[in-house]
């Protein structure tokens, strides 16, 4: 219901949020840069309090947002779950997207990138495996495509291999090196004949059955 505006009290909690009271009850909060734009006095129709009640809606779950964001970059579709699994009203959703996209704060190419550059440099998957996991984060393939197009996947398996090859060299025979490696690699999703390649190339390595990597 429409009524006259009796207070302006900012939140305790927050400085940035103030209670909007009208006809001296509680209506709604606000942020403060929109309640700047209000008085006491002022009187607002239902469909003033209900666009102030969604513009607010939609700086809130911006806000969330923005915290989700600070942990690691998202891609847009895991901020729009997130934000839905927080009850936002889909309209509300997808402003608070707009906005982050349109200062960059939201972008699937730029989170494409840091995905595959982190996955090369601290846990080194095959193409297959990148593909599934941006996949899951709601990443167009034609991103993906973009991305991996340059993907350097025989050095990527060598890298990913390393430790464990190091490991299996100190307990097993060749054979068994060689099994237990090929499962290894085809579980980060690299293609068999990356596996199969990288394998003999740890082997010519190891030159006498037994011997360490390092040697």
């Amino acid at each position: 219901m429409g009524g006259q505006i009796t207070a302006l009290k900012v939140q305790k909690r927050n400085h940035e949020r103030v209670n909007v009271y009208i006809d001296a009850h509680f209506a709604f909060g606000l942020a403060l840069v929109e309640a700047l734009q209000l008085k006491v006095g002022q009187h607002l129709s239902d469909a003033e309090i209900a666009q102030l009640k969604q513009k607010d809606n939609v700086e809130v779950a911006r806000e969330r947002a923005l915290r989700f964001l600070s942990y690691r970059p998202r891609s847009t579709a895991e901020v729009r779950r997130y934000l839905a699994k927080k009850e936002f009203d889909a309209s509300a959703v997808e402003q608070a997207i707009e906005r982050l996209s349109r200062v960059g704060l939201l972008d699937d190419r730029a989170f494409t990138k840091f995905w595959i550059e982190n996955r090369d440099t601290f846990k080194p998957r095959g193409i297959r495996a990148l593909r599934y996991e941006l996949r899951q984060k709601g990443v167009a393939d034609s991103i993906i495509d973009e991305f991996v197009s340059d993907y350097d996947e025989s050095d990527a398996a060598y890298r990913a291999a390393l430790p464990k090859a190091r490991a299996l060299a100190k307990r097993h025979d060749a054979d068994t090196f060689r099994t237990k490696l090929l499962a290894y690699l085809n579980r980060r999703g690299f293609p068999f004949y990356v596996a199969r390649d990288t394998v003999d190339s740890f082997l010519e390595e190891l030159g006498e059955k037994g011997a360490d990597v390092d040697n």
